[in-house]
């Protein structure tokens, strides 16, 4: 058997734990939970340890285990006399009030200076494995139909959707480029959100007593409310979960790194307080989406990223390493989309741009899809909208050299436009006036630094002199001029 099929295999107690909906099936043992008596009983210990007397439904709600399955447990504790109850607050043991004993809190001591973990039941790796497998992001296929509702939001060619759709279908890997302020960003969650259907992650992950934190509020958000966290009592008559409460059912995750990413960042980052392992962020975005954003500015070489995602891509499992040096196989089940806005051909060589499935260039809008974006952006903002006001934009500022259209700038002209409108106490309107104010205050600098840098004549770039002389006849002309001092578009 090789290394994948180990890692994906379950038991058949295991595959029943996968309920036919895709929802982690209730746990009705503790055989069931994939967890030794050993790591449940001393997980009990450690929580009344940090958080002091508990009741029996408490204990269940915080580590999210069925109190039938942690009754057992509670019972053989107090008879080892490390636990006692102090008292009660409902119908039967689940309102038992549970408290360490003298010797249960000397126990409790030892057992934190080998594992300080206090939180939900972690899951098993083969548990893991086996839920990640049917729920894997190359599953949820998108049609034509869904591709155009999921960038309905976006200007794009319908070209370009049709190049986008089979890539996301490949459940593989995309390389998003294009000059900055294009939307590679947005068009990476666009991607994810097309993906649709909520899957289920473990809050904790357990392998070889150690235990691995999965789920992040940063990129997870829960379809329903995360509950258990204790503070609520459950009685025999709260109703029974419906799967298996170790897991949260999420939407797709989106997990974005930029240029700050190292290769340490890629594996499992050991925290001391809480005495787990992070796991790292291609872990938390299986199932989903994993951008690598500004590909190529990060501190370490393209090439060795690039590395790095070799075997992951192709068959589809990830190693971590352990302590003692221990390589842990884990899935690799997400749509890894590569995102840049430099030269891919000065980036890495042509042989290992073959490995990257789909390239995809995103363009600068043409002079109709600007307008279009503008139109959009005025909407947004509450702005009335008029075609002059692009014409405007085009003819004083994109008509100069070094300077190109993009697709921000629309909604960073109209931001603009606005706070000088808020500051002068007037209201915000596409006057030439303001939308010269407000593309002078955007443009001017990088305009003009490029010009005059281009020229060989660095030194001229500098506060008293680049705004006069750096413009070469690049500014106002006549008819802008007369705009201005009307304070209106021609009709």
């Amino acid at each position: 058997m090789n290394m994948m099929s180990a890692t994906v295999e379950t038991h058949p107690q295991e595959r029943d734990s996968t309920a036919t909906a895709g929802a982690p099936r209730l746990p009705m043992t503790l055989e069931q939970t994939g967890l030794s008596e050993s790591f449940v009983s001393e997980l009990l210990m450690k929580t009344l340890y940090v958080q002091g007397s508990r009741t029996g439904g408490q204990l269940a709600a915080f580590i999210r285990l069925s109190f039938a399955i942690l009754d057992d447990l509670l019972l053989t504790l107090q008879q080892r006399r490390l636990i006692e109850v102090r008292g009660t607050k409902g119908k039967g043991r689940l309102g038992y009030t549970f408290a360490l004993t003298t010797e249960g809190r000397e126990r409790c001591r030892e057992i934190m200076t080998t594992s300080r973990y206090v939180g939900p039941a972690p899951v098993p790796l083969t548990q893991y494995c086996a839920i990640v497998e049917h729920q894997k992001v190359e599953d949820a296929e998108v049609d034509e139909q869904q591709v155009a509702d999921g960038l309905d939001h976006l200007v794009l060619h319908d070209d370009f959707r049709e190049s986008l759709g089979p890539a996301i279908n490949s459940g593989r890997s995309i390389f998003l480029y294009g000059h900055a302020g294009n939307g590679k960003t947005v068009l990476a969650e666009a991607i994810a959100e097309m993906l649709g259907d909520a899957i289920y992650i473990p809050f904790t992950v357990e392998v070889d007593g150690q235990v691995i934190a999965i789920y992040d509020p940063v990129f997870h958000e829960p379809v329903h409310e995360v509950g258990g966290n204790g503070d609520l009592d459950s009685t025999w008559m709260d109703p029974e979960p419906e799967y298996d409460m170790r897991w949260v059912r999420i939407r797709r995750p989106v997990v974005m790194v930029g240029g700050e990413l190292m290769l340490d960042d890629l594996e499992l980052q050991f925290d001391p307080l809480s005495g787990v392992f992070r796991g790292p962020p291609q872990m938390k975005a299986n199932g989903g989406v994993f951008i690598i954003d500004d590909f190529g500015r990060q501190r370490v070489r393209p090439r060795d990223l690039l590395n790095r995602w070799m075997v992951p891509l192709e068959k589809h499992v990830d190693f971590l390493s352990l302590p003692m040096g221990h390589k842990l196989p884990v899935p690799f089940q997400c749509l890894l989309i590569f995102a840049t806005n430099l030269d891919p051909a000065e980036l890495v060589e042509e042989a290992f741009l073959r490995r990257i499935r789909y390239k995809i260039l995103v363009d600068n809008p043409t002079r109709e899809q600007y307008a279009e974006i503008f139109k959009e952006a005025c909407e947004h903002r509450g702005l009335p909208y008029t075609p002059d006001a692009v014409d405007f934009v085009f003819e004083e500022y994109y008509s100069r050299p070094h300077l190109q259209e993009r697709a921000c700038h629309p909604r960073d002209i109209t931001n603009h436009l606005i706070d000088i409108a808020r500051y002068k106490r007037r209201d915000a309107e596409l006057s030439p006036e303001l939308l010269h104010m407000a593309c002078d205050a955007y443009f001017l600098d990088v305009v003009d630094a490029a010009a005059e840098l281009d020229d060989g004549d660095a030194g001229r770039f500098n506060a008293g002199s680049s705004l006069e002389e750096g413009r070469s006849g690049a500014g106002p002309d006549a008819r802008s001029q007369d705009r201005l001092e009307d304070g209106r578009f021609d009709s």
